[in-house]
């Protein structure tokens, strides 16, 4: 099946059912208890600084490990794989030196993906499955100052950032993405940032994939990181005409639902969710279980509030495979046509009258 083809099918998928995505690949990783040595395999041995953490460099060092995390999540019932390449970017691969691998990184990221989504569309050929490159929101935000005695001060540019997604991107696609991902959005002007740079490579290479975009609610208030209202969120971001528009991490199902509610009333497309497995414990872990969470996400589906539903941190192959039982002959959420008014959107909303 070639790339067009699965773009076709994602598209008529998506009008028929609700998809499911993946869970946590950071989750997964840790219960191998991979040390130093284990990430830096024979090749990165003798390297100058420490690279335990760098998750993303797995995809050179421990492809089977990647590549069997993949696995189990398409057969827990996933639909689409998200790559492992949420830090490969060069600001984030700076941390531990290795900017000059991000194109390999992204490249071999998605490439691991579509050979295991390839496998699993082989044994069920009427269920294709589809790998979204993701794009993570990097550890520098573009709105916000680092330095709480400079409120002027930034430690990243629109073109850094852009510079940055643009390499990535271009790798991803190489490596055989269907879909680009831009996710864990906790600072809007970063996310438009990856939606220029998204752009530049579709015009360069003269075809467009479909693009999802994932927002994070911080915390109880409501708003991201940068200050937006979910809504507000949405109109900002709607001019790159993604595919969907959702939520992920930082908050479990219980407590995101009402922020995907808000979207879901007004959003001209499909509606993606993929909470965390409850709120984290005083140790950091997730408690949330797989029927506990699956119970919460059927409820939103049975509301038409989804499309595509998935896991983020502390979710398990079996956190997707309820889920995945859960949401399954249930109706997809019919995107909205609103009235055509010009909607304007700062922290808030302002809709003309």
């Amino acid at each position: 099946m070639t790339r067009e083809q699965r773009i076709t099918a994602l598209q008529r998928a998506l009008e028929e059912r609700i998809l499911v995505l993946d869970g946590a690949m950071g989750t997964m990783i840790q219960q191998h208890k991979l040390d130093e040595a284990d990430y830096r395999g024979a090749r990165f041995a003798d390297w100058g600084q420490d690279v335990k953490g760098n998750n993303d460099l797995l995809n050179l060092t421990q492809p089977d490990i990647i590549k069997d995390i993949h696995t189990d999540y398409l057969q827990a019932g996933a639909d689409i794989l998200e790559t492992n390449t949420f830090n490969a970017t060069r600001i984030s691969e700076a941390d531990y030196g290795m900017q000059d691998l991000v194109g390999e990184l992204n490249r071999e990221g998605a490439r691991l993906a579509r050979e295991a989504a390839d496998e699993m569309t082989r044994e069920t050929p009427h269920r294709p499955r589809f790998v979204a490159g993701v794009l993570g929101p990097t550890s520098r935000t573009a709105s916000i100052s680092p330095d709480v005695n400079d409120p002027a001060f930034r430690n990243v540019t629109f073109d850094e950032l852009v510079d940055n997604y643009v390499e990535a991107t271009e790798a991803l696609i190489d490596g055989g993405a269907d879909i680009i991902l831009i996710e864990t959005v906790f600072d809007t002007l970063n996310a438009k940032a990856a939606i220029f740079a998204v752009k530049t490579v579709f015009e360069r290479q003269e075809h467009e994939l479909p693009i999802m975009i994932s927002g994070t609610i911080t915390d109880a208030s409501g708003r991201t990181l940068s200050g937006q209202t979910a809504d507000a969120f949405w109109y900002s971001v709607k001019h790159a005409d993604p595919i969907s528009i959702g939520f992920n991490c930082a908050l479990g199902a219980g407590e995101l639902r009402q922020h995907v509610q808000t979207i879901a009333r007004v959003a001209d497309t499909y509606i993606s969710a993929h909470p965390n497995a409850g709120l984290p414990n005083e140790m950091g872990e997730y408690d949330e279980s797989p029927d506990a969470m699956a119970a919460h996400l059927q409820e939103w589906a049975e509301s038409s509030l989804l499309n595509i539903v998935g896991g983020c941190c502390g979710t398990t192959p079996e956190h997707i495979r309820a889920i995945a039982d859960a949401v399954d002959g249930l109706d997809p959420r019919q995107p909205v046509n609103e009235p055509p008014v010009m909607r304007l959107a700062g922290l808030e909303t302002f809709q003309a009258v």
